[in-house]
């Protein structure tokens, strides 16, 4: 087996080459996107470095407590993300989110972990934390594309919603193409992702396995299971929230409470 390349930091440092041709070119076209670039790329830097000396902390003390910990608290951000992308006031969606994410994500990754890849603890940190970290990175944005398809469907139909209901479809009825739109809308990429996998792009678990030493036979089972996972999590968050704030979205009387904008 081949040995790691480690990079260096000068090495390091020659990748910012690639956020200043992001810069120059926001600055050519006026894009206005340079602040936001360079938060991004101070945002990637200290949290992937804060989140290195935290997992190989974790990864050394093998806790319980620990690993659900972080699990915890990448779900906790993850619901604040979506939070940032999706601002609605009138329906509360952030408490059932959170708890859907917590639930379906935390069973995805003992399935993977203790199954599927048959790992002694179920939360073995170097497995469990991966896992869910995929989990929940490719759901987060699921689940944000769908709830704010969701909001701005039913805003922009308001009157045919309201029609509907007024000639005695319930709020299932009067708003069964809108909750479908949205839970596809969030599910293509992944689906998409799929189509694409090993012929457009090489993902990023397979690639680091490649790059680390790993027989690539076993990185694409490692992958293969991976893309089969964010599917099927996605599928299955997407599907619970939506349900969820869908019936929100609509008082006792079955009134919307969507408020035109």
């Amino acid at each position: 087996m081949n040995e790691i390349v480690a990079i260096q930091l000068p090495q390091l440092l020659l990748a910012l080459l690639f956020i200043i041709m992001a810069q120059v070119t926001s600055m050519i076209w006026h894009l206005g996107l340079n602040r936001d670039i360079t938060i991004g790329a101070l945002r990637t830097v200290s949290q992937l470095f804060l989140m290195g000396y935290a997992l190989t902390f974790i990864f050394r003390a093998e806790s319980l407590p620990l690993t659900v910990g972080i699990f915890v608290v990448m779900v906790v951000s993850a619901v604040f993300i979506v939070k940032g992308r999706v601002r609605e006031r009138d329906v509360p969606y952030l408490l059932p989110t959170f708890l859907t994410m917590v639930t379906s994500y935390f069973l995805t990754a003992l399935f993977v972990s203790y199954a599927i890849v048959g790992v002694t603890p179920w939360w073995e940190p170097r497995y469990f934390i991966p896992t869910a970290g995929m989990v929940i990175g490719n759901s987060m944005s699921a689940l944000a594309i769908s709830i704010e398809r969701l909001f701005s469907q039913m805003r922009q139909q308001r009157e045919l919603i309201e029609m509907k209901l007024s000639l005695g479809a319930d709020f299932r009825e009067a708003s069964s193409e809108i909750f479908r739109s949205a839970v596809k809308a969030g599910m293509i990429p992944s689906i998409n992702a799929m189509m694409g996998v090993g012929l457009v792009f090489l993902p990023g678990m397979m690639s680091g396995q490649i790059l680390a030493g790993t027989d690539p036979l076993i990185a694409i089972r490692y992958q293969i299971v991976v893309m089969f996972m964010l599917v099927g999590s996605t599928a299955l968050s997407s599907i619970i929230v939506m349900l969820v704030i869908r019936r929100r979205c609509f008082g006792s009387g079955e009134e919307l409470l969507l408020s035109q904008r």
